[in-house]
Formats: structure tokens, C-alpha cells, sequence
């Protein structure tokens, strides 16, 4: 069996998360408390008991979702199962930074605060309500690629997400992304429908917030990950850090290339993949890229222990 790790991203929020992780492991509680010293607040008060709109909030929820994904991390290395068992890691949008962090690339108080600028950075690149985001159902990525082409008429309107064989976010002004949905309609799509999102991200509109984070991740030391990073941007693996450093930059505008990505690590061999954190709406996309991967969710103590015995 080769294995692949991958973290989740934006959405997969939910009040409660790692809690039973850290209660049953003092580094998975380590975690939680390395993040509330890094951000200077309990944000795990806020993961664990507070009100889901505001863990929701992009600033809220890119840091919380790093923390519960280094949680399970924690989990599975108490049950004895390093990132090396990996042959690569991987992470969908802010994800990646999980996954820099989990393979020793990012220190956990680094990857909190820049995700934290990150979030802010990416809820204030464009005021609210002049961009939006929708999901084309049904249609492949170069027709939706076509599509968002056709609707922006002057706007910006990319294909943002590329997440599975039928199933493509699109992300820009409002007016292109609305025309975007109407005319994916026209072309045959299952559904299109609007996105309850608080930004556009990974479209051209997302630049000021590219800048930050340039700045940002300038004055923060980048390592060479334990196993090679299959990043979003290129759906290639990197190990470089300056490269690493490079491609977070062009994330933050770039396409999410998760099916390639996916279809990446099944080209190199990857047999299992491992959804590690909340949710589990990546392995529901990688079965529908390749249903020869076999996927495992890995977010209480339970799955962590199961994970650990499946390696014998």
C-alpha cells in the first residue's frame, strides 16, 4: 500500500471539532493551546463552544481548521504513525498550509498566524457583495473553464476550484459569476448554483491579498517538507522551500487543481488516501476522480487508533 495524507479546507467547519482528540491526547491539546498563545486569543474556546457563524468567519476558520487537522496528525503519531508513512501530503485551498505543517515544513505558531492573516487578507482583498462563487455540476473543467470565460464579459470570472470530474467553482465579480451559472445551465450542467461564501477567492480579485501574504511569508521560515507537498497551483510535488514559498503566493489567485492533484498521486503509485481533520468531503472528491484510491477519514480518536492498526 502507498499512502497520501490530505487536509481539508474552507467549509468543513463545525463547532466541537478536535475535542475528543485533545481530550484523549496531550499533543493533539498541545496543538489547541500553540495556536491560542500564537494568535494571542482562545480560539479554541471559540472551536469548541462557540457560535458556528462566527467560526465560520474566513479569519476564524482557516487557523481552526489547521488546528483540528494538527490535532489528528498528533493522534495518529501517538498511535505510532509518522508523516514519513506518507508518500506525499497534499491540501485542498488553505489545507496545504495542514499539510506544510504536518510534514514539518511550517511550525504550528507560523501556520496559525499566517492563516490568520491569510483569512483576514482574503476577507478584505474585495468588499462585500462585489464578488462571488459558484459550483458548476456536471460539466468538465474545460467547459466550465469556457464558461467562466464567456460570463466575464470584461469581469473576472476564473475557474477556481477543479475539484472532480463534474464538479468545478468558478469565482469572480457577482454579475460574471450570476451570467457564469445561467449560462453553464444553457451547456448542459446538473446544477449550478451560487456559493454561501463571504469572498471570491482564488480568482484575480484575490491579489491584495496575494501581496500580503507575499509579505508574510517572507519573514517566516520555510523547511523542506518530511515528504513532498502535491501542491494546488501545479498538482506536481514540491519539496524546495523556496518554491513552497512561491506557490502559497500563487495560491492565494490560482486555481485549486485538486483533481489532477488527486489524479497525481494515483499516477505515483498512492493506493490509500487519508482525509486527516474535519469532514469528509475530500475523499467523496478523490473517489470520483479515482475510485481505485481508497479513502479513510481520520477526525476522533477512534478513526486515529483504526488508521493505526489498518498499517499493522
Amino acid at each position: 500500500m502507498s499512502l497520501a495524507f490530505v487536509f481539508p479546507g474552507q467549509g468543513a467547519q463545525v463547532i466541537g471539532m478536535g475535542r475528543d482528540l485533545a481530550d484523549a491526547y496531550p499533543a493533539a491539546r498541545a496543538v489547541f493551546d500553540e495556536v491560542d498563545d500564537a494568535l494571542g486569543e482562545r480560539l479554541s474556546a471559540l472551536v469548541w463552544e462557540g457560535e458556528q457563524d462566527a467560526l465560520t468567519l474566513t479569519q476564524n476558520a482557516q487557523p481552526a481548521l489547521m488546528a483540528t487537522s494538527l490535532a489528528a496528525m498528533r493522534a495518529l503519531e501517538a498511535e505510532g504513525v509518522t508523516p514519513g508513512a506518507a508518500a506525499f501530503v497534499a491540501g485542498h485551498s488553505l489545507g496545504e498550509y495542514s499539510a506544510l505543517a504536518a510534514a514539518g515544513a511550517l511550525g504550528v505558531a507560523d501556520c496559525a498566524r499566517l492563516l490568520r492573516i491569510r483569512g483576514r487578507a482574503m476577507q478584505e482583498a474585495v468588499p462585500v457583495g462585489v464578488g462571488a462563487m459558484a459550483a458548476l455540476l456536471g460539466l468538465d473543467f474545460d467547459t466550465a473553464r469556457a464558461v467562466a470565460g464567456e460570463a466575464a464579459q470584461g469581469e473576472v470570472c476564473q475557474a477556481a476550484n477543479d475539484n472532480d470530474p463534474g464538479q468545478v467553482v468558478v469565482s469572480g465579480h457577482k454579475a460574471a459569476v450570476e451570467r457564469a451559472v445561467e449560462i453553464a445551465k444553457a451547456r448542459g450542467a446538473k446544477r449550478a448554483v451560487l456559493l454561501p461564501v463571504s469572498a471570491p477567492f482564488h480568482c484575480a480579485l484575490m491579489q491584495p491579498a496575494a501581496d500580503a501574504m507575499a509579505e508574510a511569508l517572507a519573514a517566516v521560515d520555510i523547511k523542506a517538507p518530511a515528504v513532498p507537498l502535491v501542491a494546488n497551483v501545479r498538482a506536481q510535488a514540491v519539496s524546495d522551500p523556496a518554491e513552497i514559498r512561491a506557490l502559497l503566493v500563487e495560491q492565494v489567485t490560482g486555481s485549486v487543481r485538486w483533481r489532477e492533484s488527486v489524479q497525481f498521486m494515483g499516477g505515483a503509485g498512492v493506493t490509500e488516501i487519508w482525509e486527516i481533520g474535519a469532514g469528509k468531503a475530500l475523499s467523496g472528491m478523490v473517489r470520483r476522480v479515482d475510485r481505485a484510491i481508497a479513502c479513510r477519514a481520520i477526525a476522533t480518536p477512534a478513526e486515529a487508533q483504526d488508521a493505526a492498526a489498518s498499517l499493522g
